[in-house]
């Protein structure tokens, strides 16, 4: 029987799907090498949206994130998700590069690497940037439920990322759109077309599938899956590695992960959630509702806000049916980022106005024109496309020309030859301000390891020299701590 390994998504996917990205570095370190030493194949870390949340609103360096948490994770490969760097602007090549160059400096073994068209020319692109830097290439195979995503649209999309022999292919669900009946007839498909490259499997349980679908998955070939630790696994995260690793000893594989040492990270996390009120992921019902919107879990959560801030929530449902027309209007896109947050927006937009595509937003132009996938241009209902196009600012935007800018005339726009290559990655993702803000704000620390609370807290107490006497009181116990500040006090 095959051995089932596994890739962690804890601190990436599981706090991007559950937590909206508001895991901060501190809650990481202290149970950063025991992931390491657990058996991970790979671990997950952050991704180019991560670089925006970190400065805006964590108010944290990301590169500072990653060297720190290199240091910690040294035997276990860690990977970046390597899809859009500036989610919804235009990537020059140059920048891309760059972005990949300062990952893999401070640490960055692997690259999952997406395009949310499945488009061979921009795997192309990327996995030779990964090379040209050393990091592992894993291509994103995204799934997607259509009537033009049938098997033979996934053989030969197969068939084009293995031509470029990559370290692996990524069967990616990220709507947990994924069922065990399709497993069936998916999984052959790929594997069939693969050339021999390994295959491991991306799912989400925002269906209630998911740990289903992997087991399907063990039984048809797939060694590798992504998993969450609880409470980041579960509801629109990534299947439990403790669900998944029982099953797959139920049936019969071996599994190569010390779940026993990554309890103390389970707890570590839950700790958390509950101190910051975070929520904790839980399996869902099923939902069939799912495979017709396709709406991701985290768009939902923002289409309902969109409605509420306008007094409209009561509409949602509205909206979820809107987001079906306007999906296939727009040519059956993949529910992926950014595409999904131009399918549910234009819904929200149509339903909030009462009158179908009367506004439109410069992204949807920019879909229309082509210049965010040719397929969307190509295949978007002509109707709907003369309507978006028919107005002055789609004229103005149609003149426009993707500009391929070198890092040298990016330094130039952007403050000089001073800034370093981190730092300009930073200023064409948020602006020099909000850079400024973030260094600016108190420092973060580190959170206390729900193991041995009190010890660790007394261990970072005794490091610090803003004090001179700590008292620690609990029921049942009293600690007072006094500086010594000359030979004298020691007696």
């Amino acid at each position: 029987m095959n051995t089932i390994r596994f890739v962690d998504t804890t601190i990436r996917d599981g706090h991007q799907s559950l937590w909206a990205e508001n895991m901060t570095t501190g809650m990481m370190l202290p149970v950063a090498e025991r992931m390491d030493q657990a058996g991970f194949e790979g671990i997950e870390l952050i991704s180019g949206s991560h670089l925006k949340k970190c400065v805006k609103e964590l108010k944290e360096d990301p590169w500072e994130r990653v060297r720190l948490v290199a240091k910690k994770i040294t035997r276990t490969p860690l990977r970046v998700i390597a899809g859009r760097v500036n989610t919804f602007e235009y990537n020059p090549l140059s920048m891309y590069r760059l972005f990949m160059e300062r990952m893999a400096a401070n640490g960055i073994k692997e690259a999952r690497i997406s395009e949310e068209w499945n488009e061979f020319a921009g795997w192309k692109r990327k996995a030779q940037v990964a090379h040209d830097v050393g990091m592992r290439a894993i291509l994103n195979l995204i799934y997607s439920v259509s009537p033009k995503h049938t098997d033979e649209y996934f053989a030969q999309k197969t068939r084009a990322a293995a031509s470029l022999n990559v370290y692996r292919l990524c069967l990616k669900d990220p709507g947990g759109l994924l069922t065990p009946e399709r497993m069936q007839t998916l999984v052959p498909v790929i594997f069939k077309n693969a050339n021999g490259i390994p295959v491991e499997l991306h799912t989400h349980c925002t269906t209630g599938l998911g740990p289903l679908c992997c087991i399907e998955g063990m039984k048809l070939g797939i060694q590798s899956i992504n998993t969450a630790l609880p409470p980041l696994a579960d509801a629109t995260s990534n299947p439990s590695l403790y669900n998944v690793a029982k099953n797959a000893r139920a049936l019969g594989y071996p599994t190569e992960i010390d779940e026993e040492a990554l309890r103390p990270v389970s707890q570590h996390f839950t700790a958390i959630a509950k101190r910051e009120g975070f929520p904790i992921g839980a399996p869902v019902e099923y939902d069939f509702s799912q495979y017709l919107h396709q709406v991701p879990g985290g768009m939902l959560s923002n289409l309902r806000h969109q409605l509420r801030k306008v007094g409209l929530e009561h509409k949602f449902p509205e909206a979820l049916e809107e987001a079906i027309r306007v999906r296939a209007e727009f040519g059956y896109p993949i529910m992926v980022t950014p595409l999904s947050q131009f399918v549910g927006s234009q819904a929200a937009i149509n339903v909030i106005l009462g009158e179908r595509y009367k506004e439109v937003t410069d992204q949807v132009i920019k879909y229309a024109l082509g210049y965010c996938g040719e397929e969307g241009g190509r295949e978007m209902d002509p109707d709907v496309k003369d309507k978006i196009l028919d107005r002055p600012r789609a004229r103005e935007w149609a003149r426009w020309i993707p500009e391929e800018i070198t890092i040298d005339e990016m330094r130039r726009k952007l403050g000089g030859p001073g800034v370093s290559d981190e730092e300009l990655l930073l200023r064409w993702i948020v602006g020099k301000e909000d850079i400024d803000a973030m260094r600016a704000a108190p420092k973060r620390g580190e959170y206390l390891s729900a193991e041995q609370p009190l010890v660790s807290l007394l261990r970072q107490l005794t490091q610090r020299t803003d004090y001179s006497h700590i008292h620690v009181q609990r029921p049942g116990l009293s600690i007072t701590l006094a500086k010594r500040s000359s030979p004298r006090d020691i007696a």
